[in-house]
């Protein structure tokens, strides 16, 4: 069956409205379709008790059965779409070709596996003047290590192809790094705040938490930056960071503090607020970014 006029006429609309603004496009379509697949899950017993039923646990809480579909279908769809749109085939094939690109160096590797934990560890050891500190045996790294491997094809692959690989390498052809990285931070923390209607956020979540997590996701933000930057926008070693990051704190920064009292809770903040200041200064703002990584990806309305 032919289209009618209208119908032609609207899909042309529709198609010129995406490429006009693909940015808006895609945080549009990241957000709305992400909080709404969430919904249920800030309804339900987790969540305001609207809804009578629980999402089952497995692994990792119920972050796999009711955080993860919302956060894989979010990011990725509106990353796919718009691309889809705005380069066709080929910008799909580019798109899907960069989730396997490792050819980073070996020390920026080394840099997302190590850098953040040290910069949390050294910060809370500042802030609680090391009281409560232990060093946990070496049993942790049978957790940790899966764990990690779990974390990056969960919470990496789902966020990292949009976010950064979509999002901040366009922002970045449009803006400063700095901006563009503050612009990304922000839009990233939002898409979060629907999270802390559920256990995810924890228990007991004041004004107090959310500015937490929106300093410590700001200064994530400037870290990831450089590494996708300067790994030359490898998206697995943009994957390993933020893995690495999620990583230690659910997995192992309990382990190095079991007995620190609630001043434990700016510690990362800390650590990491003064790592992001260094490599702002060593940068001099530029977080890695040159010319030849903008022309890796296609100029933007």
């Amino acid at each position: 069956m032919t289209s009618t006029p209208t119908e032609s006429s609207g899909s042309t609309g529709v198609r010129a409205l995406v490429q006009r603004y693909p940015l808006i496009t895609f945080f549009t379509l990241a957000n709305g379709i992400s909080w709404l697949v969430w919904l249920p899950y800030v309804l339900s017993l987790d969540g305001f008790g609207l809804l009578h039923f629980r999402y089952p646990d497995l692994l990792m809480g119920n972050q796999l059965t009711a955080i993860l579909p919302g956060a894989y279908l979010g990011p990725l769809t509106a990353a796919f779409t718009v691309t889809a749109v705005t380069e066709g085939r080929e910008g799909l094939r580019r798109w899907r070709k960069r989730l396997f690109q490792f050819r980073a160096g070996v020390l920026w590797y080394a840099f997302a596996l190590f850098a953040v934990p040290v910069a949390v560890l050294l910060g809370t050891l500042a802030v609680t003047d090391g009281e409560g500190f232990r060093v946990p045996s070496l049993m942790l790294l049978a957790v940790y290590v899966p764990m990690l491997v779990l974390q990056f094809f969960t919470t990496g692959l789902a966020e990292e192809p949009g976010w950064r690989d979509f999002a901040l390498s366009r922002l970045q052809q449009r803006h400063q790094p700095m901006v563009a990285t503050v612009i990304l931070g922000t839009l990233w923390i939002i898409w979060h705040l629907p999270l802390f209607l559920t256990p995810w956020g924890g228990l007991d979540v004041t004004a107090e938490t959310i500015v937490r997590f929106a300093v410590l996701a700001m200064e994530m933000s400037f870290l990831i930056t450089l590494v996708y930057n300067k790994g030359r926008q490898s998206l697995p070693l943009v994957m390993l960071l933020h893995c690495s990051i999620n990583n230690f704190q659910s997995v192992a920064f309990a382990e190095f503090f079991p007995d620190a009292g609630d001043e434990i809770l700016w510690g990362p903040v800390l650590g990491l607020g003064v790592l992001a200041l260094v490599v702002v200064g060593v940068t001099k703002g530029r977080l890695g970014y040159t010319r030849e990584a903008e022309a890796a990806v296609p100029a933007v309305a």
